[in-house]
């Protein structure tokens, strides 16, 4: 540091040139640009000339106004004027030369005493050219002899008459024009020079000062630890320093022109002499463009020091910065490498792993060799003589370090896996060898067998067969855990005794067979039916195991050789069936065979599902954020991923991690694989979500399915089929386990696992269900509220839909109807929608129709009949005690049976729900309920009687009601056109015709009338009635009723008298129930419950007003229900 700031030091000192030297203004302030206005008065000039000695000659031309001239200017002027000299010249003394010519006498005395008082330099002779007026020059004769002493100087004062008496004591030539000399001088030019070279001067010292400051800031600056400081302070400090030069040249393109401005004169005349003050001048300004170069070139030598040392800071900065991420990905990628552990559980397994390798291996040269190339930086930093090269050495030998341990235990770990590759082909080939030996007992013909010849021929092939064990089998256990022991995990292992043991059960079932076939070749003295012997451990199809011989079949072909494998299989143990007669040891034998078939191929397909699945999710998804691959992927399709792929890495997850490893726990025990299905039951329901993106995952791979982005993944993959196909897997593979559960279920009947069979198939189709009605219901457009709330959704479909509705105290009919409305009905737990289907649409997934929303009820205001007279596909669908009804025909009876059990358990739950409510709410409201009026009283009740009536069931009105209960717990739905807060009226005006009518029926169900017995009396139950003719002869002569209100028979008391509510004016009173026959008519209550089966069942169904009353009138009884 101390150093730096001597550099400082000397940049802003140069050598034998210092301010003071070329000019005293440190000690005199005074700037000519500070007095330009007084030396403009020229009352005092120094024209440059001199005497005999080298006197610098001070003029004080004849100026009228001179004794009017402020002291203090005076004293400015005379002050600059004896400052611009020479030390030297200074030193010699001045002469003034006072011109009075046209003066008087008073003014040259004044002029004299001021002159005498106020010069602040030595004077070496004062000569006054005095007056040349007659009278004023004999005056000042005559007054100067007397006034000598008055008058005297340090130096001698001379008076001239004329300008030649003055050549005698100063040469012509140092004289002015004015004075009778030839000496060129200019006043503003003088003064313009003067300005000019004193800005100059100035100029070159602020320079200097500016270049201490800003080295002495260079040599005090911290080093920044980070890059970004680095170069930030490396880019201001450069910048600083190009303003410096540039100030510099300025600076001496200003020096320059006041240097040529002063040798103008000789440069255009030669013979030019210049005066003693333009010689100052020159050697003046001279002198500070030397300085201001030598400073120049000072402060060069410093900056390249500094420049140097802030680049290899910035050099060490970019290094250190290099070096952190370079050991931060070498220690992921080391991470990462220590997890490949696995060994494997199968060649397939093996072979992926060492893909997976490969494919991290590559991905990791890119790190690996960045970090070989940064250690490779340690000689630069060597040969460069780096300030900080003690800390980088180390530095670099730590990645040399660690990229070798890396490769090192690469290597070492794709040497395990080839050896556990080995192992596998081996196992593999003795399960091979297994499986095609199983499958040659299982398949030789019983028939053939009776015969010697048969028998023989058996055992020749049994034999040949067994020749081919030798390149197959395992022959020694020991030999196989000693050799592959530094790979062998304790699943692995167990891995090779089942396989091992295998073998041996297979081999035992050949001897068996030997000793069979060889006694029929010995002997035949009766028919003897060979038993297949039954697989005691390990019993799988000739095909091959999963995983095997993928090197050399693809996935279709060994498909398809699978299958062809399983139905020959199939096939012949039919017929093996059929010739053995039917024995019940050879049935089960046979069936086992047939379900092993089965449990080998669902596990097979499941994990070449898995790998499909990752080679998609590594080979496509992955790549879209892979940077290396970013300038194939459209700006449209960036982003676009969850769009594409859905949820394709969930289902990945479950499958890989979860059920695989249990299907495969089930390999011994096929008949038992049900029960893995019924545990993960519940984690199938992401493929709902799968297929509800496929829309739009088709529909964006439509738009960039030729996308060089997806055609250079597919060469990396070197697949034969584009990404949609693959995309398509999933769909594919949750219907295929309904298939593979059905199969395995035919050949498990009598087995203990069958109920479980049973039970996953059906849940399997569930879930296939409710994705498929998933799929249409997200086609629902037009719908303003949230789908969500509704409820699940419990079934959908198309159906022919006509109206019929009441409103009011008439039923409207609308014009006759003929055509039937398409609808397609989406039934949730809280509401049922109906839809109109919409023509289908473009390709593939997008050729699903939609359903544009037209109406929807609130399931708690329903109510079904199961039966229309006529049509066995029909029933209806009736809301708010049937001023809406909807008679809808299904496709088939069977599809009807289905819905109306469903809307039936709908209902049920939610009127259980209410019983619930009301229950509990009558405890509360107990001693708040009118209690039934005494027979006696009851005949003719007084009207006091009946107003106390009414005043207590006015009490109970207050009191927190649950009426309505049925439809509290249900959302807040949209207003009409939005959902079915009113009668809808949102049908199309196309579609108003209405030529069907129930009017004619009775107060319940048509259906249960006609089956019990017609035209008995009505029954009046609870419930809510419209009113079809006017009436005022209530026991209490404030309640009336008029046609067309809506009323309530909330409870039956004595003597035929029903406490009826009118729900129009809100009045309550009693009414005898002849004349509520009368009253209502054939008005339907919204609260009817009956069935068509018997006349006290239901097969209507309503939680509207059903739920609400049994919450008012706790004696309500709903014990005649039927779910």
């Amino acid at each position: 540091m101390s150093r730096r700031r001597a550099l400082v030091h000397r940049v802003c000192q140069p050598r034998g040139c210092r301010c003071d030297e070329i000019m005293h203004q440190d000690i005199i302030p005074l700037y000519a640009a500070d007095i330009q206005d007084q030396l403009k008065k020229q009352f005092a000039y120094l024209s440059g000339g001199r005497g005999g000695d080298g006197c610098p000659v001070i003029t004080f031309p004849d100026y009228p106004a001179f004794s009017e001239i402020p002291e203090k200017e005076f004293q400015n002027v005379l002050t600059y004027l004896t400052s611009i000299p020479s030390l030297r010249d200074a030193g010699i003394g001045f002469i003034l030369v006072i011109d009075r010519r046209q003066d008087k006498w008073t003014s040259v005395k004044a002029s004299i005493l001021r002159i005498a008082a106020s010069f602040p330099g030595n004077l070496q002779l004062v000569l006054v050219l005095r007056p040349t007026g007659f009278f004023h020059r004999a005056l000042s004769d005559i007054a100067f002899r007397f006034n000598r002493d008055e008058l005297k100087m340090k130096v001698p004062i001379i008076m001239l008459g004329s300008v030649s008496e003055l050549q005698g004591y100063i040469d012509k030539t140092q004289l002015t024009e004015d004075l009778g000399g030839t000496l060129d001088y200019c006043h503003n030019r003088w003064l313009s020079r003067r300005t000019a070279i004193e800005g100059f001067a100035q100029k070159v010292k602020q320079t200097a000062q500016i270049l201490q400051s800003f080295g002495t800031e260079l040599a005090e600056t911290e080093l920044p630890n980070d890059v970004q400081s680095t170069s930030s302070l490396l880019a201001t400090h450069t910048e600083k320093k190009d303003k410096m030069k540039e100030d510099i040249r300025v600076a001496v393109e200003q020096g320059d022109d006041i240097l040529g401005s002063i040798t103008k004169p000789v440069t255009e005349n030669p013979e030019y002499k210049l005066n003693q003050d333009q010689l100052d001048n020159q050697t003046t300004v001279e002198r500070l463009l030397a300085q201001l170069h030598e400073t120049e070139t000072a402060f060069d030598e410093f900056w390249i020091k500094h420049q140097q040392k802030l680049e290899q800071c910035l050099r060490l900065r970019n290094f250190e910065q290099d070096f952190r991420e370079v050991k931060a990905a070498l220690d992921i990628v080391s991470e990462r490498l220590s997890a490949f552990t696995d060994v494997g559980n199968s060649r397939s397994h093996v072979e992926h792993i060492l893909k997976d390798l490969a494919n991290f291996e590559e991905k990791s040269h890119e790190t690996v060799a960045k970090a070989r190339m940064l250690a490779s930086e340690r000689d630069a930093f060597i040969q460069s003589n780096h300030y900080a090269v003690d800390s980088i050495i180390p530095k670099c030998s730590e990645l040399h370090h660690l990229c070798d341990a890396f490769t090192t235990e690469t290597e070492r770990r794709r040497n395990l896996l080839n050896k556990s590759l080995e192992l596998h082909d081996l196992l593999e080939k003795s399960m091979k060898w297994c499986d095609e030996g199983i499958y040659l007992l299982a398949s030789q013909p019983v028939d053939k067998c009776q015969s010697q010849d048969g028998a023989e021929s058996a055992l020749q092939e049994i034999e040949k067969f067994l020749d081919t064990g030798a390149g197959n089998k395992i022959k020694e256990l020991n030999k196989i855990y000693r050799e592959y022991a530094h790979i062998l995990n304790e699943d692995l292992k167990d891995h090779v005794q089942k396989v091992f043991q295998k073998q041996e059960s297979m081999e035992e079932m050949f001897q068996k067979r030997q000793v069979s076939l060889k006694k029929l070749a010995a002997k035949q003295t009766r028919p003897v039916q060979p038993v297949a012997p039954r697989p005691e451990a390990f019993v799988k199809s000739p095909c091959t195991s999963p995983g095997l011989q993928r090197e050399n079949v693809s996935n279709s072909e060994s498909s398809a050789l699978r299958r062809v494998n399983y139905r020959k299989a199939k096939s012949d143990v039919t017929e093996l069936h059929q010739s053995r007669g039917g024995s019940t040891m050879d049935d089960e034998e046979n069936l086992a065979v047939l379900r092993q078939h089965v449990m080998n191929e669902l596990i097979e397909t499941e994990r070449a599902y898995v790998e499909e699945l990752l080679c998609v999710l590594e080979g496509y998804a992955a790549e879209m954020d892979n940077p290396l691959m970013a300038h194939l992927i459209s700006p449209e399709l960036q982003n676009k991923k969850d769009i594409l792929f859905g949820n394709m890495e969930e289902i990945y997850h479950f499958h890989n991690r979860i059920f695989l490893r249990e299907l495969e726990t089930y390999i011994e025990y096929p008949e038992l694989v049900g029960r893995c299905f019924l545990d993960q039951m519940e984690d199938f329901q992401i493929y709902e979500k799968y297929c509800q993106n496929k829309p739009r995952s088709e529909s964006l791979w439509r738009q960039f399915s030729d996308s060089v982005f997806f055609q250079e993944c597919q060469r990396k993959l070197d697949h034969k089929l584009s990404l949609d196909s693959y995309l398509l897997k999933p769909v594919q593979r949750i219907t295929k386990y309904q298939l593979l559960l059905k199969e395995m279920l035919k050949y498990s009947k009598n087995c203990e696992g069958a109920e479980d069979l049973q039970e996953a198939l059906t849940s399997i189709l569930g879930i296939l269900k409710a994705v498929n009605d998933s799929m249409h219901q997200i086609a629902i457009t037009g719908y303003d509220g949230n789908l969500n709330e509704l409820g699940k959704l419990l079934m959908q479909g198309s159906f022919n839909v006509w109206t019929d509705h009441k409103k009011g105290h008439t039923k409207v009919k609308d014009l006759a109807r003929f055509k039937p409305m398409q609808r397609h009905l989406f039934l949730h737990e809280k509401a049922v929608l109906f839809c109109k289907k919409r023509e289908e649409n473009g390709e593939g997934y997008e050729k699903a129709p939609s359903y544009s929303y037209k109406h929807s009820l609130n399931m708690a205001a329903v109510g079904i009949t199961e039966n229309v007279k006529g049509d066995a596909k029909k029933f209806e669908i009736w809301y708010n005690a049937r001023e809406e009804v909807y008679i809808i025909q299904a496709p088939t009876p069977e599809v009807k049976a289905t819905w109306v059990n469903e809307i039936r358990k709908v209902l049920t739950s939610q009127l259980q729900a209410c019983r619930e409510a009301s229950q509990h709410r009558t405890l509360e409201q107990t001693q708040s309920l009118p209690l039934p009026l005494p027979a006696s009283s009851c005949a003719s009740p007084s009207r006091n009687h009946i107003r106390n009536t009414k005043k207590m069931e006015e009490k109970k009105a207050d009191l927190p009601s649950v009426e309505g209960c049925g439809t509290t717990a249900a959302p807040k739905y949209p207003e009409k056109g939005k959902g079915w807060a009113k009668p809808s009226q949102s049908l199309d005006a196309s579609e108003e015709n209405d030529g069907w009518s129930s009017a004619e029926e009775p107060l319940n169900s048509s259906d249960a009338e006609e089956e019990g017995g017609g035209g008995g009396e009505m029954k009046l139950t609870p419930g809510k009635y419209t009113v079809v003719t006017d009436y005022d002869k209530g026991v209490s002569e404030e309640f009336t009723v008029k046609s067309g209100d809506l009323v309530q028979l909330i409870r039956e008391g004595e003597d035929g008298l029903w406490f009826v509510k009118n729900l129009s004016s809100g009045r309550e009173g009693w009414i005898p129930a002849n004349n509520l026959l009368m009253l209502i008519g054939n008005s339907k209550s919204a609260q009817s419950l009956s069935s068509s089966e018997s006349g006290t069942a239901s097969s209507n169904l309503s939680t509207s007003s059903s739920c609400s009353d049994s919450c008012n009138v706790s004696s309500t009884s709903f014990s005649d229900i039927k779910g």
